[in-house]
């Protein structure tokens, strides 16, 4: 990506004497050692002196400290104002700093055994000689501070006061600073909004594109969370690594990352067995025990592994009941970690009516009656935990554990009635009801409470019969992604994709689509420029795949740069095949917003096919099938087809080449 992470520089401006009494030209020190390293390092360089616009100089310093990914402070002269801010950073951020002299290295106690870089200076600047090493040096340590985030804490701060927490960044915005708070605001919006339409990979794409690594953090969670509720475990545990790796104590991610081991373990994928999952949340249990939420995490691990000892294809019903009683010690350990979930924090009802739930199975399977006096107290509690729920977006759940609290010992009309309130306020949420469902499925396989269970299942089956398939009203079975060269232009020196080659290669796809079976199940994605675009599109359109253009232009202008520019030809079969999309072009300038005012050139372009890649990975790495249109050499600028090929090799081997050189 061309969306780079954000480094802040402290240290002195203009010239300064040094501790010998000679001139130091700071701003050389800048131009010519610290911004070229940290630009060969991969981040944005910024220093406070840059900020142009009126207003006190210390909002936006103090909000740099803050925020920044990285921070770059420069200790050649005891410089108060460079002192306090690094001050600053050490006590609101753990890690992410980079101290450096020129010439002898301070001796401030406080530092004096943190790592520094030394960096040469003469004649008032840089020294030539040493210029060249200098650089390659500081750009070294920028990278492995940038590596190691997840490394010993930078800061003496926090060294010293291991239980101290970084404060959260959101919380402390600085009211004069009104133009990066509004362009926060902004994206923060966009986000929302592709999360409320489903588009993943929209979010991916926003995700990628926040300043500051605080920002994409959160950003990447989300999309995982996204991600994780439509099935989608593998692409969401990479979507959450990346927050994680940034924030690592996140408690949101760390459930949602433990949720997708869970989900993995269960579809039966060898590369995350149940006990990843487990680990997992033992780990965060260790840095707080008292977290209701994780030990109901746990319970369900734990409840998983005794259903999976049980619940075997064509097992008569009498030996899964037999298998399950004999595996009581793994349904006791289930039992233990939903009972702690519930008495850390009483509050939460769905912990207690699955602590209830058990202890009946247990009683039911074993006739052990130990736990008739703690059913007999938690009951009640439960019941009145589901009455005190505040959160709108948790009222279906409380009104679903009421449901469950009537199966367990209520009527079969008291059971119908409460999963039907439930049901009421459910808006339409498939995963929701079938979740439910397959609860109570599990207390029929055992035989437990027929008649309540036989109830509560019909009214999640009615309810779930008027619904359309989960989430989405249709699911494509493979996703055809293109990129393709554009036909050269008639200047063109080196000839890549001739006009002379266009037929031949329209046949070709035509026939590897062919040779794929691609038809109306399926779903295509591309541009739409002129060559490879409208050739693919065309070959798409014959076959009866559903096809979507996504464009980094708005219409108009895209027509201009990429239709039109090969020959007037183009623009009417642009339109042909345009006439014939069942669904509406979408242009990123609309649906993600215009790109960061600090992307560079060409990232337009380079953004549009990451938006193309993320919204077929969002449908499942495992339809995508990349389809390609190259001479297998690199692009004329960012984003090429050549981007697109290296971002999809890192992810998925399905890649269908068809070579213009052999056209």
């Amino acid at each position: 990506m061309s969306i780079k992470p954000h480094a802040f520089v402290a240290m002195p401006f203009g010239t300064k004497p040094d501790h010998d009494d000679k001139p130091v030209d700071f701003n050389r020190v800048y131009a010519e050692l610290i911004k070229p390293a940290l630009e060969a390092a991969g981040l944005f360089a910024f220093r406070a002196d840059e900020e142009t616009r009126a207003g006190d100089i210390r909002v936006d310093m103090f909000q740099e400290l803050l925020i920044a990914d990285l921070v770059v402070v420069d200790l050649t002269i005891d410089n108060p104002n460079v002192w306090y801010e690094l001050g600053v950073r050490h006590a609101l951020r753990a890690r992410g700093v980079v101290l450096i002299s020129g010439g002898q290295a301070t001796k401030a106690f406080d530092i004096y055994t943190d790592r520094k870089l030394s960096y040469g200076l003469r004649d008032g600047g840089p020294d030539p000689d040493t210029l060249a090493d200098d650089r390659e040096r500081l750009s070294e340590m920028i990278t492995q501070t940038m590596q190691s985030w997840h490394g010993r804490k930078i800061s003496p701060v926090y060294k010293l006061i291991p239980d101290l927490v970084e404060p959260q960044w959101r919380k402390l915005r600085i009211g004069g600073l009104r133009e990066f708070w509004d362009a926060y605001d902004d994206w923060e919006t966009r986000i929302a909004h592709a999360r409320r339409r489903g588009r993943v990979g929209d979010m991916l794409v926003l995700a990628d594109e926040a300043p500051m690594s605080a920002f994409r953090a959160g950003a990447w969670i989300r999309a995982g969370k996204a991600l994780r509720r439509i099935g989608h475990f593998r692409f969401a545990l990479e979507q959450l690594n990346k927050g994680l790796e940034i924030e690592p104590t996140d408690s949101d991610g760390l459930r949602e990352k433990g949720m997708c081991l869970q989900r993995l373990a269960l579809s039966g994928d060898p590369a995350f067995p149940l006990d990843m999952a487990r680990t997992h949340y033992l780990a965060m249990l260790q840095q707080d025990d008292s977290d209701a939420e994780t030990w109901a995490l746990l319970g369900r691990v734990e409840k998983d592994a005794w259903v999976a000892s049980w619940r075997q294809p064509q097992a008569a019903p009498a030996q899964m009941v037999d298998e399950a009683r004999f595996e009581k010690a793994r349904l006791r350990e289930a039992i233990g970690c939903y009972e702690k979930a519930f008495r850390c924090d009483p509050k939460h009802h769905y912990s207690g009516v699955n602590a209830l739930a058990l202890m009946h199975l247990y009683r039911h399977l074993t006739g052990d009656d130990r736990y008739d006096e703690t059913v007999a107290t938690m009951a009640g509690a439960v019941r009145f935990a589901t009455t005190c729920e505040d959160d709108s977006e948790a009222l279906f759940w409380a009104r679903a554990s009421a449901g469950d609290l009537e199966v367990l010992a209520g009527t079969v009309a008291s059971t119908e009635d409460a999963y039907q309130e439930a049901v009421a306020i459910n808006r339409d949420n498939w995963f929701a009801l079938d979740s439910c469902r397959v609860q109570l499925q599990l207390l029929r396989d055992l035989d437990f409470a027929v008649d309540r269970v036989d109830a509560g299942i019909a009214v999640f089956d009615r309810a779930i019969n008027r619904l359309p398939l989960p989430g989405r009203e249709w699911e494509p079975r493979r996703v055809f992604l293109f990129s393709g060269h554009m036909v050269d232009a008639p200047e063109r020196e080196t000839p890549r994709f001739p006009d002379d080659h266009v037929d031949a290669a329209g046949a070709r796809i035509a026939e590897l689509l062919g040779e794929l079976d691609a038809g109306p199940d399926d779903l295509a994605l591309t541009q739409g420029a002129c060559g490879g675009d409208l050739l693919f599109s065309e070959a798409c359109l014959a076959r009866g795949v559903r096809l979507t253009w996504l464009q980094p232009f708005l219409e108009p202008d895209f027509i201009l740069r990429s239709v039109v520019r090969c020959g007037e030809h183009w623009r009417q079969r642009y339109l042909d095949a345009r006439q014939r999309l069942e669904q509406p072009i979408l242009a990123a300038p609309q649906a993600l917003g215009e790109p960061p005012a600090f992307a560079e050139a060409g990232y337009a372009y380079e953004r549009c096919n990451l938006w193309l890649l993320y919204t077929a990975l969002a449908w499942g790495v495992d339809k995508v099938h990349f389809v390609c249109l190259w001479n297998g050499g690199g692009g004329d600028g960012p984003g090429g087809t050549a981007h697109m090929y290296d971002e999809v090799a890192k992810r998925t081997g399905q890649v269908h080449w068809v070579d213009t050189r052999t056209l």
